[in-house]
Order: structure tokens, then C-alpha cells, then sequence
């Protein structure tokens, strides 16, 4: 019988089912409730930063981002081409238009030596997205966010925990975003977390979460806000999967460790992942490039390994080829060639040495030899 590997899974190994179990016979269960209070409070203090503010996922935590910062229609905001789609459409959900910007071709996260290019009168902001857990180089992006009075977002939805120059990501700009999916380093099922030192910015997120409704007179709302409230049973298992955080990552962080002993030397294969001297990689996936030169493409790869059991995942599709966004015009080939080339390969804390060679082993007998071999 061919066992299975999935891509990803939750592992739950703490406090999760108490609390949980103390949200249902205490009758808290809806976005009112001492978990959810916790959980920021603990994730604040995890970010190094003044404030979180959960609500209900990720993209909402872009949304909520974009409007605490003004972004309205007209506006033009600086994304990575190279993200998942949620990264753009909250941009667009603002009524802004989002500008695509091409990989930098070692750790794929936007390249800053493009981005001082594509800014006009119209650019309100930079979003900088730490793809797969690897942190984007924050220093040349700060600086020209700087210099041309432009916000900056982190969208660190895939890397928590993640560090550049030993500071954690998503305390770096002005304001950080996390998803919190069932396939995240940290999971609530589905939800997310803003974090900013800035109060103006907290003020209008927890208006804008919560209805906008006035904090001092209730149902009162002098403001159009939104229902994007996280729960208190979210909250409680947030809470429980943080406490155990430096075992998720230390688990993950094994992972890649016997990715990197046991694909070593298929260099005539496939590309691994790097991790530049001033990052921290929270391995949110562990992802190859396939070598152009070999008899089998990534998608036949694909299928192959699906059938030894082994689930995969194509590296995101570039933003400027999907159809909401498509730019029949737009040069941005490291972007493209990484999109067409990348596999992700099963990460998360529940593998052990055994999976990962019988991955190894696969991967190495179909990608067979190379087409100059």
C-alpha cells in the first residue's frame, strides 16, 4: 500500500483542545472573549511590537492594512509580482491599482533594485511579501519607502517567526499581516493578525474590524467598517499553538535540514532553496526549482510523485499572467521562470527522516538524467 504524505498538516500538541473545551462550557465562542484578548496580547509581545489585532484571516489583514493607510481608489501600490493572488486583491478590494514588480532570483521575494522604477505620483505604498518564509531584504526597501514618503506592508502571512538582521518579520514597516490557515506555521483554522508600534494605525483597524462601531457608545457607527472579527474558539487555539511556537519552528526548521542531507548533490537535478547570511527562514515550505535541462517538466514530475503518495504544490502563479490582472506586456521573467520550474514539497512538523528519504529517492529516480547526460 503507497503511503501518503500530504504537503501540509496541522499539528496540535499543546493546549488547543482545553481551551477550546473551556470556550464551549463557559458559552464564549463568538469574537467576545478572553482568548481573543490573550492571543494579541501574546502576539504582540512575539512580534516585538506595541499592537495585534486579530480578525478572521489573511486577506483581511491586507484589507484592514491598506485602509488603516488610507489606500483608496486612484492610488497605485507596489507589490511582488511572485505572491498569492490575496496579496493583489486587497490592494484592488481598495478601489487601488496594484503595480507588479519581478523576483529576485535567489530567495524569489521582490527585488528592490526594480521597485524605484515603477513609482509615480499615484504610488501611495510598497507591500512586501516574505514568500515561503523567507525573509524579503528589508533595508533597501525601508530606504526607498523613505525617501519617496510611501508606506511600507509586510505581508508576513507565510513567515512567522522569520528573521531579518535578527528582528522578526512583520515588525519591520509600518504595519505586518498574518494568516493563521490550516496549512500555516501556526494555525487557527482560519484567521489572521495585524501588528503595528503605530496607534493611530490600531485605533482604525479595531474601528474598521468591529463594524466601525464607536468603542464608547455601542451601536453607534460613525464610520463604514467591517464584520472581519476573529472568535474567541480561533483565539483559543491561536493561543495554544503560539505557546508551543519554538517546537513548530524548530520542527520545520528539521525538516529543511533533511531536505538539504538528503537532495544533496542532485545539483544536476534541482535547485534548493537558499538562506541568505541575514535571514532566518521559518520554512513555511520548502521549495525546489526543477533544472530546465531535464527530460521531464514539473507538471509530469508532479503527477509522478502523486502517485508514490507524495502531495506537491506548484509555486504561485505569477500575478501578471492571471486573468484579473493580466498584462500580455509585462517583462518580469525571473518571476515567470521561477512560477514555471517551482515545486513545493511537503512541510510540516508531523515528517520524519523516513519521509524524507522516500521523497529524496523519488524525486531523484524521476528526474532520471538530464537531457545533455
Amino acid at each position: 500500500m503507497i503511503k501518503h504524505i500530504p504537503v501540509a498538516s496541522p499539528a496540535f500538541t499543546g493546549n488547543e483542545k482545553k481551551y477550546v473545551m473551556d470556550c464551549l462550557e463557559s458559552g464564549w465562542i463568538s469574537s467576545v472573549g478572553k482568548y481573543v484578548k490573550q492571543f494579541e496580547q501574546e502576539f504582540a509581545s512575539f512580534c516585538s511590537t506595541k499592537h495585534a489585532m486579530s480578525c478572521s484571516n489573511g486577506t483581511v489583514a491586507l484589507h484592514l492594512a491598506l485602509l488603516a493607510l488610507g489606500v483608496k481608489p486612484g492610488d497605485e501600490v507596489i507589490v511582488p509580482t511572485l505572491t498569492y493572488i490575496a496579496t493583489a486583491n486587497a490592494v484592488t478590494y481598495c478601489g487601488a491599482k496594484p503595480i507588479f514588480i519581478d523576483s529576485e532570483p535567489q530567495t524569489w521575494n521582490i527585488d528592490p533594485t526594480l521597485i524605484e522604477q515603477s513609482i509615480t505620483a499615484r504610488t501611495k505604498g510598497i507591500v512586501v511579501v516574505h514568500l515561503y518564509g523567507h525573509p524579503a531584504d528589508m533595508n533597501p526597501i525601508l530606504s526607498i519607502a523613505k525617501k519617496h514618503d510611501l508606506f511600507v506592508i509586510e505581508d508576513a502571512a507565510e513567515a512567522h517567526g522569520a528573521l531579518y538582521n535578527n528582528k522578526i518579520v512583520g515588525s519591520l514597516g509600518d504595519i505586518g499581516t498574518f494568516s493563521f490557515f490550516g496549512n500555516k506555521i501556526i494555525t487557527t483554522g482560519e484567521g489572521g493578525m495585524v501588528v503595528t508600534n503605530n496607534d493611530v494605525l490600531e485605533e482604525r483597524v479595531r474601528l474598521l474590524k468591529g463594524q466601525g462601531v464607536d468603542p464608547q457608545r455601542r451601536y453607534w457607527f460613525p464610520m463604514i467598517g467591517y464584520n472581519y472579527r476573529m472568535t474567541n474558539i480561533q483565539a483559543a487555539i491561536g493561543l495554544a499553538q503560539l505557546e508551543n511556537f519554538h517546537w513548530h519552528l524548530k520542527k520545520r526548521r528539521e525538516v529543511a535540514g533533511l531536505y538539504y542531507k538528503y537532495l544533496g548533490g542532485l545539483e544536476d537535478l534541482i535547485e534548493l532553496p537558499v538562506e541568505k547570511e541575514w535571514a532566518r527562514h521559518s520554512f513555511w515550505m520548502f521549495s525546489i526549482l526543477i533544472k530546465k535541462n531535464l527530460k521531464i517538466s514539473r507538471d509530469e514530475l508532479m503527477q509522478h510523485l502523486e502517485k508514490d503518495g507524495i502531495e506537491t504544490r506548484p509555486v504561485f502563479y505569477p500575478m501578471h499572467i492571471m486573468p484579473p490582472y493580466f498584462n500580455p506586456d509585462a517583462e518580469l521573467p525571473v518571476a515567470t521562470d521561477v512560477a514555471a520550474r517551482g515545486i513545493n514539497l511537503p512541510t510540516h512538523p508531523l515528517l520524519n527522516v523516513e519521509d524524507i528519504a522516500y521523497i529524496a529517492n523519488c524525486l531523484k529516480r524521476h528526474c532520471g538524467r538530464t537531457k545533455s547526460g
